[in-house]
């Protein structure tokens, strides 16, 4: 899945000779606190609907207001991985999507980036997920999917994360073909990996979408 494909074409952008007064009944309309404003075709930032409150003034023009998350943008052809780690760079709710030539095309919601992400076939298909953490300079893909394929079990998906302490450390998220992890568990401790979380399926069938929550916090989503 990729940028282009996400783009919520419902959501308009500001230019900076409108008036706040119009941005906040669109931010309404929308259900957003933040639009993006553009220049010709040029993506500038977003405006949220805080920077226009606390000024007390809602007549004025877009461009008398601060904007930010200029730099809160991907290219059509980027995944939507990169759409989600620029929403919590800049910890904010949309990204904008340029073109080839840097031309502003709309903006995608964190909502859908994530909806397209739960929709896919790894988080809908049964199974457990596993955390571990290791040193960077240990990390083999290679070797983390041989010993899971040696309990005859598959990697649906998986996701890497720098550790928030260490610089030196990071974290591998794993979820599973299979319920029951504990072969997969005992293989990755012989070989002295650390596992810091698991989701076992065997004992939480009704939980998924409390799983879902967990990880997506986890991942800082």
């Amino acid at each position: 899945m990729i940028a282009e494909e996400l783009i919520n074409y419902s959501i308009p952008p500001l230019k900076p000779n409108d008036h706040t007064q119009s941005a906040i009944l669109w931010m309404e309309e929308m259900r957003v606190n933040q639009l993006p404003v553009i220049d010709g075709r040029n993506f500038v930032g977003f405006l949220s609907e805080d920077t226009i409150l606390e000024s007390n003034v809602i007549s004025d023009e877009i461009h008398h207001y601060r904007l930010s998350g200029e730099g809160c943008r991907v290219k059509g052809d980027q995944h939507v991985y990169e759409v989600i780690r620029k929403t919590t760079e800049f910890d904010l709710p949309l990204v904008a999507v340029l073109d080839d030539e840097e031309q502003y095309q709309g903006v995608v919601t964190l909502e859908d980036a994530v909806r397209s992400l739960t929709g896919s076939s790894a988080f809908k298909a049964t199974g457990g997920v596993i955390i571990l953490s290791l040193k960077k300079i240990d990390y083999s893909l290679a070797e983390i999917s041989r010993l899971v394929e040696s309990n005859e079990a598959k990697i649906l998906s998986l996701y890497t994360k720098d550790d928030d302490i260490d610089p030196h450390m990071m974290t591998v998220t794993m979820k599973l073909n299979i319920s029951d992890l504990r072969h997969v568990i005992a293989t990755l401790e012989r070989f002295e990996y650390q596992i810091i979380a698991k989701f076992d399926e065997r004992k939480h069938v009704s939980a998924d979408k409390e799983r879902l929550g967990l990880f997506l916090k986890y991942l800082d989503i």
